[in-house]
């Protein structure tokens, strides 16, 4: 009775405004695939590209910061464009552009997400997914800080904390706080060579020593945060295990 109500409840306009992002978001990545294929330029050689348009132009913070916007609805490896930022920018302002523009596109993800589920529809397929999302939404910032600082798949974090309807402020301050050291790891690399296709070899040796150190740094605190977040956990589950039962018996 309730699902049905909430269902008649739904804006048949905002339905219509789903349906139509949905259809753009699909011609976006079909059109991109098709650029890539027609192109024959894998993922590096299209950053590349990008890079050699947009290096010593006025323009190119802005390129760079709209072409990362966009990252997240065609897939693109976030690694890349943060590598970009250090080629084309230098260690300092590299981090300070790549590190804005990641929080945004990951604000983009997170909106796309949470924007595709109705009001009133149960995020929870299972008894355990809803124990799950009800621990992440309880422990918002430190559990989407783990993911970050595990470089778990990002865009995949970002929209399944809008789906799951992780609290706003949680998710974006542990965003920026958790993407800092592999951002600035990233971009190091990226300021020590002149191309993305220098490979390994021409990383200079001091940098790639830092960016491993700062990418361990980042491992080392995770664990740190998982044993918080797992004893958190464990002080909310009943609670959580208290909603839940009072909520099926609401349903009753």
């Amino acid at each position: 009775m309730t699902e049905s109500v909430a269902a008649d409840r739904f804006p048949k306009r905002r339905w219509g405004r789903l349906a139509f992002a949905g259809v753009a978001w699909v011609a976006l990545v079909a059109g991109w695939v098709a650029y890539q294929r027609s192109s024959g330029l894998g993922q590096i050689d299209t950053a590349q590209r990008l890079i050699d348009t947009a290096r010593g132009n006025w323009w190119a913070i802005g390129a760079y910061m709209a072409v990362s916007l966009i990252r997240p609805l065609v897939l693109f490896p976030a690694t890349i464009v943060a590598v970009a930022a250090g080629i084309l920018f230098g260690p300092v302002v590299g981090v300070v552009v790549a590190a804005g523009s990641a929080n945004a596109s990951a604000f983009i993800g997170y909106s796309v997400g949470r924007n595709l589920r109705r009001p009133g529809e149960s995020a929870e397929v299972s008894s355990r997914l809803g124990v799950w999302a009800s621990r992440l939404r309880a422990n918002s910032f430190e559990t989407v800080l783990l993911t970050r600082l595990l470089f778990l798949p990002y865009d995949l974090v970002n929209y399944g904390c809008g789906l799951l309807r992780v609290r706003r402020v949680p998710f974006v301050a542990a965003t920026a706080i958790g993407t800092l050291p592999g951002t600035v790891a990233f971009v190091l690399v990226g300021s020590s060579v002149t191309r993305l296709d220098d490979g390994i070899d021409g990383i200079d040796s001091g940098i790639l020593t830092a960016s491993i150190v700062l990418i361990l740094f980042s491992l080392a605190t995770s664990r740190f945060v998982k044993r918080r977040t797992s004893r958190v956990a464990g002080e909310i589950e009943p609670f959580v295990a208290g909603d839940q039962a009072q909520s099926a018996n609401a349903r009753e």
